[in-house]
């Protein structure tokens, strides 16, 4: 039997829907419940596949959450990157590179993504898995790091450390204020987004102070 059997073609495929369905019935029981409130068994009823068949894909229930968090991850960081190339070009000064990002940063819909990673890393974190915490770490650098390319490109002439400098003051202030809007505000309040607002435009005015006098 060679690879191109249309009998392995098969059972690929079908691997390749069993494990999406377990991760898209993970993201669903994440998003409805505010966190990973669930075991394997009600994730593999409602991926409509085995218990085994969990096991099969995933070493643990913490490692479907966990790539279930990757993916959305992955996600928040396509949305970032899109919302920076649709800001107007400036005129490649440090300022006008800061304006564009604070721009960016307001635009993208960061508090539903943090929410989303909070409720779902919340109980690794609690229960001390490292995982947690480089999932974490992971999220907010690859964001500086789309951030930083999407400038160099619309900027090719900017000093590459002015960019790195200016991208990471800002996206790891935007984890410093993520880490204070969760464990101070419900996420499900209706002023839940106005205070995000409020963090981003105090760290958009504390961080600005270092790189725009205000004088």
């Amino acid at each position: 039997m060679t690879l191109d059997d249309p009998a392995t073609d098969r059972r690929t495929a079908l691997k390749a829907r069993s494990r999406r369905a377990i991760l898209d019935a993970a993201d669903a029981l994440i998003a409805e419940r505010g966190g990973a409130q669930f075991g394997v068994d009600e994730l593999a009823a409602r991926a409509d596949v085995s218990r085994r068949t969990v096991f099969n894909h995933f070493g643990s229930l913490d490692d479907v959450v966990l790539t279930t968090c990757t993916e959305r991850l992955g996600r928040v960081i396509d949305e970032v990157q899109a919302a920076a190339s649709a800001t107007p070009v400036g005129d490649g000064t440090r300022a006008s590179m800061f304006d564009e990002l604070a721009q960016t940063l307001r635009g993208a819909d960061l508090p539903a993504a943090i929410t989303y990673l909070a409720g779902a890393l919340g109980p690794l974190a609690e229960g001390h898995d490292p995982r947690a915490q480089m999932l974490a770490e992971e999220a907010f650098s690859r964001v500086a790091e789309h951030l930083s390319a999407e400038l160099v490109r619309r900027y090719p002439h900017a000093d590459l450390l002015d960019v790195r400098l200016l991208v990471s003051s800002l996206v790891h202030g935007v984890a410093v204020i993520a880490m204070h809007w969760v464990t101070t505000t419900d996420p499900a309040a209706p002023d839940a987004r106005a205070a995000w607002d409020a963090l981003v435009d105090r760290l958009v005015h504390s961080v600005r102070a270092g790189y725009m006098p205000e004088h």
